[in-house]
């Protein structure tokens, strides 16, 4: 299963690179926790477009952010209280 993001500057690579950055902990420590790759983080943190849902789910979770899924169409939408 994927999850579709937009190229470099996404709002969720935006979102999960200020959350790391605010929690202090480094993509390495980060890669540890969620028991994933520094390439992933690297690559999630870009923009990458496809991503696994179980590491992306293992990540968010190491960061205190949840996946919700809800009706719409909007696609992709970020909490304001986030931004």
């Amino acid at each position: 299963m994927q999850v579709m993001t937009n190229k470099r500057g996404s709002p969720l690579a935006e979102v999960l690179l200020r959350r790391r950055r605010a929690l202090g902990i480094t993509q390495e420590q980060l890669a540890k926790f969620a028991e994933c790759s520094v390439p992933y983080i690297y690559l999630l943190e870009s923009g990458k477009t496809t991503v696994r849902i179980d590491k992306l789910i293992a990540v968010l979770s190491v960061l205190g952010l949840q996946l919700r899924v809800e009706a719409g169409k909007e696609g992709l939408k970020i909490d304001e209280k986030l931004k």
